[in-house]
């Protein structure tokens, strides 16, 4: 049985971050980034219903939204060689690796401001945290690094990202088109769970 009581708590330290610092980057990031760390630190808590992959995609699954939309937890479950477009994010958000690996490559606008160029890949392995947001870089792609097995990271964002309008990019001609992402299921986890 998935130890749910550490989202539970980590649900109300970060409500609690917010509600005392406000949504801003420069206030959040830092101690929201000690908060994941700690929660990807222990793989014992998610349940089974938000770490299914599938054939053909990668999956979003919603964990938790703020009420007031202040941050969003989303658990992102990748199948072997499945990945990411080059997209952007629009607000801060943060990723934490819980499972198997995950190659990051970020990407910044050409001098021409037309094409993107690719930065060096990273590779996240379980307990590595990566940030991103419109001040520190906001354009990635992202990938499993394992070609036979699936792997999970968790990703808090600045918001409600299932909401949030954002952009897939073509790094050819720096061309964007905006989507939403949403999520893969309509149900959350239980966190007053106690058994």
């Amino acid at each position: 049985m998935p130890k749910i009581d550490r989202l539970r708590e980590f649900i109300g330290a970060m409500t609690g971050l917010v509600q005392d610092r406000g949504n801003t980057e420069s206030k959040i990031l830092a101690p929201a980034h000690a908060l994941l760390g700690r929660l990807v630190a222990e793989d014992d808590w998610l349940p089974d219903d938000f770490a299914v992959p599938d054939p053909q995609r990668y999956r979003q699954y919603l964990l938790y939204c703020d009420p007031l939309t202040r941050f969003s937890l989303v658990s992102f479950v990748w199948g072997p060689g499945q990945g990411t477009p080059v997209h952007d994010h629009t607000v801060w958000g943060l990723i934490g690796m819980l499972r198997g690996a995950e190659h990051s490559v970020p990407f910044h606008r050409a001098e021409d401001a037309k094409t993107l160029i690719p930065g060096p890949r990273a590779t996240l392995r379980p307990g590595m945290l990566e940030m991103v947001s419109p001040t520190l870089g906001d354009i990635h792609e992202v990938s499993n690094a394992q070609a036979d097995r699936p792997s999970i990271s968790i990703h808090l964002y600045g918001g409600n990202i299932g909401a949030v309008r954002r952009h897939v990019f073509d790094p050819a001609t720096g061309a964007a088109k905006d989507f939403v992402s949403g999520y893969s299921s309509d149900k959350m986890p239980n966190i007053w769970q106690t058994h």
